[in-house]
């Protein structure tokens, strides 16, 4: 017995050597001093027994000595229990944080632009406006109130807010003149408000009090491809990329490949910034824009998987929704579809998600449905246009294809001469065609899809527009080609107008020995 309680002293003893690894010098103590205590214990109760031998005399009771020996192994454990419950468990250094409150996490958001929880928003909002009735001359904490009023604006489609937004922004700059902070959240605000040569103005003023404050960089980004001016966009994203790195700087870069038609390029960059992103609200907002991605591709099964995780990560994540009803269409899932997009409209009512779900309903034949639709629309624009946002975009295409095609000619020219983008070339060149003018009409078409003319990005429903403009035009060739190749981009890209491109090219028949495939085929005089 005397040797086995050694034993078992000596093994705990070892135990707690081999957990050593895991907790610090003074845990090693601990359990190096309860050993020696059990093992103290055991040999004392042998020695009471040898001596009674030698004497002569009867050996003790061994049950008695037995419970004294448990007595002293249960007093040493709980000793020893107690010195652990009070050391500090792991290495130092290593002990888990805890995680920030939503308004510190919404403030390192909104400071270092990236997308920003609905909630936390609401709690950063709450916090600033609470400090300011006090502190009214903190410049700083108008600038961050302003840029959660943006943020918060941009998520909702609530046009309310920029306003609010403005107001605080230009307090800021008012107490105290020289705040990149608050030039920044200018040009936020002009890139939320679509008026891109604004925010550029207010970027470049921003660069003026600080050329390394990194976050101007993005709003510059945008502005200058709001304003059609790609290589400027791509020298400032080279910028940014010596200056920063990061999920927030790669998302930036995915767009400027997206732009460019590198969308292998793009889809890489989204994929890291979403794996490296920590707040879910963020990496949702990348992977709604990789889905958006897979979608122009045509890649609809990883686009549902992208929107659908993105809405799990944050269930306000309404583009990604949005981005559900329109794969979910597209696959033949169309109950599906209407719920989704009736759910995306309920919290973010933009007017191109109404354009969509109108369209949907038109395809299914439902025309009433599809005119409460764009009843919305258009009082979602009035009401933007109320808050400073420029829909004209949006709302020429409607006008184009289910209203006034002479109303959307003259908003689109007006939208051009002040921001002349790809996407502004291609709804002008539509509504034109629409008018019933396709010579000019391909002019701007041509401008949307060729890349030696700033085209660079593959969008089936611009190569659609070509192709339609080009058949008017008797081209048959180049129609033909482009139609296809509208249909090989992604063959579910309108549930209105893929039927409308398989009877065309029905409608053109094969290819003649006379079909020349040039791209910029003069149209024939009438």
């Amino acid at each position: 017995m005397e040797n086995s309680a050694t034993e078992d002293s000596a093994t705990e003893h070892d135990a707690s050597q081999n957990d050593g690894s895991e907790h610090d010098g003074s845990e090693k103590a601990a359990s190096t001093n309860a050993a020696s205590t059990n093992a103290a214990s055991t040999n004392a109760a042998s020695t009471n027994e040898n001596d009674a031998a030698e004497k002569g005399q009867p050996a003790p009771d061994r049950s008695r000595i037995r419970r004294r020996v448990l007595i002293a192994a249960v007093a040493g454990c709980a000793v020893l229990g107690g010195v652990l419950a009070l050391l500090p468990w792991g290495t130092p250094g290593t002990r888990e944080a805890a995680p920030p409150a939503p308004g510190a996490q919404a403030l390192t958001a909104v400071t270092t632009g990236v997308p920003a929880a609905l909630p936390d928003l609401a709690v950063l909002i709450d916090e600033r406006e609470a400090h300011l009735r006090t502190h009214p001359k903190d410049a700083h904490s108008w600038a961050v109130l302003g840029a959660a009023y943006v943020e918060q604006g941009r998520r909702t489609a609530e046009p309310v807010n920029y306003p609010k937004a403005e107001k605080a922004l230009r307090t800021s700059l008012k107490v105290r003149a020289r705040n990149a902070e608050a030039l920044d959240g200018m040009a936020a605000l002009a890139n939320a408000r679509r008026d891109f040569r604004a925010a550029l103005t207010w970027g470049e003023a921003a660069l003026q009090v600080n050329r390394k404050r990194w976050t101007t960089y993005p709003q510059l980004i945008d502005a200058y491809t709001g304003l059609g001016e790609y290589k400027a966009a791509k020298r400032t994203l080279d910028r940014l990329l010596r200056l920063r790195s990061g999920p927030a700087v790669q998302a930036r870069a995915a767009a400027v490949y997206r732009d460019r038609g590198n969308r292998e390029d793009a889809a890489a960059a989204l994929s890291d910034a979403a794996a490296a992103a920590e707040a879910p609200a963020e990496r949702a907002a990348y992977l709604e824009r990789a889905g958006q991605l897979a979608w122009e591709r045509g890649d609809l099964e990883v686009a549902l998987r992208h929107f659908q995780e993105a809405v799990r990560l944050d269930p306000d994540q309404r583009a990604a929704l949005a981005g559900q009803g329109r794969t979910l269409a597209g696959l033949g899932r169309t109950t599906e579809a209407l719920n989704a997009y009736r759910v995306a409209l309920a919290k973010q009512p933009r007017p191109e998600y109404a354009l969509e779900l109108g369209e949907l309903y038109e395809s299914l034949g439902l025309g009433q449905a599809a005119r409460v639709q764009y009843d919305l629309l258009r009082e979602r624009a009035a009401q933007a246009a109320a808050g400073g946002v420029d829909e004209e975009l949006v709302l020429g295409l409607f006008e184009a294809d289910h209203g006034d095609a002479q109303s959307a000619v003259r908003r689109l020219r007006t939208e051009w001469r002040r921001q002349p983008a790809i996407a502004v070339a291609d709804a002008l060149g539509w509504a034109l065609h629409r008018a019933g003018e396709d010579k000019a009409a391909l002019k701007y078409a041509r401008i949307a899809t060729d890349k030696a003319r700033g085209g660079g990005v593959r969008s089936a429903l611009y190569v659609y527009h070509r192709g339609m403009i080009e058949r008017e035009l008797e081209l048959a060739g180049p129609a033909r080609r482009h139609l296809q190749e509208a249909l090989r981009i992604n063959p579910q890209f309108s549930p209105t107008r893929v039927p409308l491109a398989e009877a065309a090219l029905t409608a053109l028949g094969e290819p003649s020995v006379q079909d020349v495939p040039e791209m910029d085929a003069k149209p024939r005089q009438g």
